[in-house]
């Protein structure tokens, strides 16, 4: 029997800033309807009960930044992509487009990923974000291959805005291009919501929080892929930049690549990073990429990131449950923190609001798993999807 109503029991809930034991949440049409303590709200007559048997429920985590699975990028394959993701909780993905596809390419990978959201088999795909087109040629990977070094050109850029205006929820950049202001006014006529992230770029903070008042507010994997602006030539003078505009504007949320080994981000930076921004303005995310590359001398034992032919590091093999517990791993934040890094952080900060949090009315997207993040079933719309507790 199909029923409507559906009731999560034994779970401790995990909300933004606090936790609920011994709860219940009880879902009807794909929607929270309420949650409480068992012993206040009782499970209603004829509802299908999932008992979570004392593991944690919390939101369905929110992946905004990623290229690919373990082994495809999107753009081969955006279904095994998106259900690799939803086996490790993710029910939100945004699969990134990077800076390395010319307008064509771009295009045309917009219009796969508008197909593959209206396809059940890519029922989590929520949008996508644009790593590109005009970042700072001089950082990332696969930077020999980027055919946007050179000046800002409308007629190059007008049809990707074009093709993503209704999809787009983030825009990266390097507000040190010149004439940036143009494209993101541009993105702004045929998007007024859009958000701008500061990506692979060198610019100084004013540069950075000039773009703020037209919408940006998040450092793209923060303290990778930037450089420092150096007001002085003497070396000995440390130069401030994009992180520190990151760390000190309470307005801009900071993207983290938590790996196993802390080296995309070092765990005493985590730390730091945790102390500044606090725990609304961390984002975790997977940055997962396709690359094969050979591991350079020095690295130790970095399983589960990637490196380009060049020997640079090419984002991960990471997924948002394993980057979760790492953080717990080097920053001791708990269960109730990595949620919050994982689902209300970057559902706010791309201004998605029906999803991101345990709360009455929005999706029932839920992920109930262990102390360490270890996923037992994933829940999108109200459905059981995922399954390991069998």
């Amino acid at each position: 029997m199909n029923h409507k109503k559906k009731a999560v029991i034994n779970a401790n809930i995990v909300l933004k800033d606090h936790y609920i034991p011994d709860g219940i949440i009880i879902m009807e049409d794909g929607i929270i309807k309420d949650f409480d303590e068992m012993r206040h709200l009782p499970t209603p007559e004829d509802c299908e009960v999932i008992d979570a048997g004392g593991n944690y429920a919390g939101p369905g985590f929110i992946d905004i930044h990623t290229h690919a699975s373990d082994v495809k990028f999107f753009t081969d394959d955006p279904y095994s992509c998106a259900e690799h993701h939803l086996d490790h909780g993710t029910t939100s993905v945004y699969p990134a487009l990077y800076f390395s596809m010319n307008t064509e390419q771009y295009v045309a990978a917009i219009g796969q990923m508008k197909e593959a959201m209206k396809d059940p088999r890519g029922k989590n795909i929520a949008g996508v974000y644009m790593e590109g087109p005009y970042l700072n040629p001089k950082f990332g990977c696969d930077k020999e291959h980027c055919p946007w070094k050179g000046a800002v050109d409308k007629k190059a850029y007008q049809p990707v805005i074009d093709a993503a205006k209704d999809v787009a929820l983030v825009w990266a950049l390097a507000p040190e291009r010149e004439n940036i202001v143009e494209f993101v006014k541009d993105v702004k006529a045929a998007n007024p919501d859009a958000t701008f992230s500061v990506a692979h770029s060198e610019a100084a903070p004013w540069q950075v929080e000039d773009l703020m008042p037209y919408g940006l507010r998040i450092g793209t994997h923060h303290t990778d892929a930037t450089g420092k602006f150096h007001q002085y030539p003497d070396p000995e003078i440390l130069g401030v930049g994009v992180d520190e505009a990151v760390n000190k504007n309470d307005g801009i949320w900071a993207e983290l690549i938590c790996d196993s080994r802390g080296i995309h981000v070092a765990p005493y930076m985590l730390r730091l990073v945790r102390k500044i921004k606090g725990e609304d303005r961390i984002i975790l995310i997977s940055d997962a990429y396709a690359a094969d590359g050979p591991v350079p001398e020095g690295y130790d034992d970095p399983f589960d990131i990637n490196f380009d032919i060049t020997g640079e590091i090419a984002g991960s093999k990471l997924t948002l449950d394993v980057a979760m517990r790492n953080m717990m791993n080097h920053t001791g934040a708990s269960v109730c923190d990595v949620f919050r890094y994982a689902t209300a952080n970057p559902a706010a900060a791309t201004g998605i609001k029906d999803r991101g949090e345990i709360k009455r009315g929005l999706k029932a997207d839920i992920v109930i798993c262990d102390d360490h993040i270890h996923v037992k079933k994933v829940i999108m719309g109200g459905e059981i999807v995922r399954d390991y507790a069998k």
